[in-house]
């Protein structure tokens, strides 16, 4: 990350310094002890609140960093302050309106304010999608959500329809213009017209080789950046450019509201014979012939540095916070050992292990080593590969609350510490147990192993199991426990 030091003149000076940074990570942590005071409020968690921190000035437009930037889905709230603390330079989201996953929670206009004003006090940037296809009579409200976000210093806003590119424009003249995957630019010669129209950025499709990315990127001047996914679901279609859900249940993918009707099982009938399935099922389930696989770059981080890609994108902003850390984490980890070293680089199995533990479909590269139309991405099944289970995220334990919880737990005569591991206090997400094996997963590292201690609710009673999502519980654990952790169920 960039961070601003004082030169023995006086001014500032602009230093690089990797995300898993020790420091940077103590600065986050900062940031989220005042967002852990109420555990109760997670899916609120910024409306309202200040982290007493400077605010981040953002950096000069157009400017090449020394490492591709790590993008994070941020669906609400709870997985904005996941991807952050878990290492991601910027993030994208949405308002209630004019997005492209309507159904993921996303943020009112309160919320972007203070999403915003946290992620810059933290030194990271700020993407509003507002990538869907607008109607005609839909452009009053987009005026009003505009207006109303004249005084959020936003980052940029990614836009795919040129209408709403040309409102943006207009309503908000010095805003950064990204455009969306949905654009489906392919080409040198469409990245040029796009940048013609005043983008600073292009998100490419996700049909694009290497080589294909890198000739769009020498027909690019170096203040146009180039982003790309590199990691979760693809689409059958280019992107969003298809009408199934339309025709299926009248849900429009256009419009953010897409049922996935490619993910559906599917059986072949010859048509006078209705009710003699014709066997071409890749499972007993049915066929799967329009769902993709998930991609996966983890395995290429090297090319990928390599490749003109200004942001690495990562798909998700309907999935778990947990998703989200263990994703941004992981590809954090993964970039920083390769700016470390380059020529030393060596791809860590325990990287792949950590994107197994979210829920996924069949992992591929995409089309990044292939040709679309030789090397279908399609799923073998149609099994859903579930994450393991997140049993619940580390809150502060030094709060006049926390302090009079742990104060009741010493009445009993339970030391806090032992050797066999110190109490921390946790937000429960999945029904935990004592003796449950178990990892705790902190940003920059891999998940650490242990078998959970005893557990106690806020009362200082002891108890077997805590079954109840976002009850606050005492749980010992032989390693260091930070604000944000996550603990989650350990392999077998």
């Amino acid at each position: 990350m960039d961070g601003n030091f004082l030169s023995g003149a006086g001014q500032p000076v602009r230093l690089r310094v990797s995300r898993c940074d020790p420091a940077r990570i103590r600065r986050s942590r900062r940031c989220f002890l005042s967002l852990s005071q109420n555990p109760h409020a997670q899916l609120s968690l910024l409306h309202g609140m200040r982290t007493g921190i400077n605010a981040h000035d953002p950096e000069p437009k157009g400017r090449r960093t020394a490492m591709p930037e790590l993008l994070s889905p941020a669906g609400n709230p709870e997985k904005l302050k996941a991807a952050l603390l878990f290492g991601a330079d910027a993030v994208y989201l949405a308002g209630q309106s004019f997005g492209m996953r309507s159904q993921a929670g996303n943020f009112t206009i309160p919320e972007l304010y203070d999403a915003v004003e946290l992620a810059h006090s933290m030194g990271r940037k700020v993407y509003l999608t507002l990538n869907t296809m607008p109607r005609t009579n839909e452009y009053p409200a987009l005026h009003r959500f505009l207006d109303e976000l004249r005084g959020c210093r936003l980052d940029a806003v990614i836009v795919a329809d040129l209408g709403v590119l040309a409102t943006v424009k207009e309503m908000l003249p010095d805003m950064e213009i990204h455009i969306s995957t949905q654009a489906s630019i392919i080409s040198p010669a469409a990245a040029r017209a796009y940048a013609a129209l005043g983008a600073r950025r292009l998100v490419l499709a996700r049909e694009l080789q290497f080589s294909e990315i890198r000739a769009i990127r020498d027909a690019l001047p170096r203040e146009v950046e180039l982003e790309a996914f590199i990691h979760g679901s693809m689409c059958v279609s280019y992107s969003g450019r298809c009408l199934l859900a339309n025709m299926m249940n009248g849900r429009d993918g256009n419009r953010g509201t897409c049922s996935q009707p490619c993910r559906w099982h599917y059986t072949l009938y010859e048509e006078k014979r209705p009710d003699f399935p014709i066997p071409i099922e890749q499972t007993d389930l049915g066929t799967f012939i329009m769902s993709s696989r998930d991609m996966c770059m983890i395995g290429h981080i090297p090319e990928l540095m390599e490749s003109g890609i200004d942001s690495f994108k990562i798909e998700g902003r309907m999935k778990s916070a947990y998703y989200t850390a263990v994703v941004t984490n992981t590809y954090r980890m993964a970039m920083d050992a390769y700016t470390r070293d380059p020529a030393g680089y060596r791809f860590d199995p325990a990287w792949m292990n950590e994107l197994e533990s979210v829920s996924h479909r069949e992992y591929a590269t995409g089309f990044y080593l292939d040709d679309p139309m030789k090397q279908p991405q399609l799923v073998q099944g149609g099994h859903y590969i579930q994450e393991k289970a997140y049993f619940g995220t580390a809150v502060a334990y030094d709060t006049p609350e926390a302090l009079a919880e742990l104060e009741a737990i010493r009445a009993r005569g339970v030391a806090p510490v032992t050797p066999s591991g110190r109490l921390y206090r946790f937000v429960e997400k999945n029904r935990v147990r004592a003796a449950d094996r178990a990892e705790i997963l902190s940003p920059g590292q891999t998940g650490k192993p242990f078998f959970v201690g005893e557990l106690y609710d806020t009362t200082g009673c002891i108890r077997a199991s805590i079954p109840h999502p976002e009850m606050v519980f005492w749980a010992r654990v032989p390693h260091r426990v930070r604000v944000g952790d996550i603990m989650r169920i350990g392999r077998s």
